[in-house]
């Protein structure tokens, strides 16, 4: 495992770089309604990073090994959708909810944040499941600092969620970012207090629970993307990426727009 330390230029390059990606999120927000296509979201959003803010959507054209080239620059995944959906066609409709994953390059730097969206009037039960994953995610944050390990982040995701009678996709984690838009180390989210790699001051990852409210079963559909849930149930993610201080932690992806965390979270 290389984990890179980042430095204070780095720092400071991830911290433009993560208010830009949190800005696009910010800038999409009233367009998120209802008889808007996904595909409509992206080119908006596309066309908000590289004219207006200068930056490079990360997704388009990414290709991972066993991966054909992703064809969009943001995610759209709606539903029972977990991650990496492909925006196109699909009309969203009141009562749905959508995470809109942005990643942006700034400078040879990745911001990395994504937000739950509900669209138009949401069921109770799926306003709850994007309220519990949000809690899961800000809980994770809030054992970040140095000497923790990633199994202490892990395990308050996975209790949270498991106590609310839901259920964590272990197939995807959070991981290290910065000049690459995936380093080490993967952050699961799941396990153990107390297990794992140290935290250290430096470090720097993304936390992205995704939670079922089904089992926690997923397939990939034909698209070569999109994952959902396999009982076609409610998914939903959130996504900030972290910062490891000399006594705990600062969130690189916060702007004007973001939610606040909920009460029980001190900042």
């Amino acid at each position: 495992m290389s984990i890179t330390i980042k430095n204070d230029t780095d720092i400071e390059k991830m911290r433009i770089a993560g208010k830009l990606a949190s800005e696009v999120l910010d800038y999409i927000t009233p367009f998120v309604k209802p008889g808007v296509t996904t595909g409509e979201l992206d080119k908006l959003c596309h066309d908000y990073m590289v004219s207006v803010q200068g930056t490079i959507p990360a997704p388009l054209n990414y290709a991972p090994p066993g991966h054909i080239p992703y064809p969009k620059s943001i995610c759209t995944s709606v539903n029972q959708q977990v991650c990496h959906g492909v925006p196109g066609e699909k009309i969203l409709k009141s009562g749905d909810i959508v995470n809109l994953d942005i990643t942006v390059i700034k400078d040879g730097y990745h911001g990395d944040t994504s937000r739950m969206f509900c669209v138009g009037t949401p069921s109770i039960q799926a306003k709850r499941l994007c309220d519990i994953t949000y809690e899961c995610m800000w809980l994770g944050i809030a054992q970040v600092r140095p000497g923790a390990t990633l199994g202490d982040i892990g395990h308050v995701i996975q209790k949270h969620a498991e106590d609310s009678g839901y259920s964590v996709v272990r197939e995807f984690c959070g991981h290290g970012i910065g000049k690459k838009f995936h380093e080490d180390p993967q952050v699961l989210h799941y396990g153990r207090p107390g297990t794992g790699l140290k935290l250290q001051q430096g470090m720097m990852f993304t936390i992205e629970p995704m939670i079922n409210a089904g089992k926690r079963d997923i397939r990939q559909l034909g698209d070569g993307w999109s994952i959902v849930t396999k009982d076609r149930s409610l998914s939903a993610q959130w996504e900030h990426t972290i910062l490891v201080t000399a006594d705990g932690y600062e969130v690189m992806t916060l702007s004007a727009g973001s939610p606040p965390p909920p009460a029980f979270i001190r900042t």
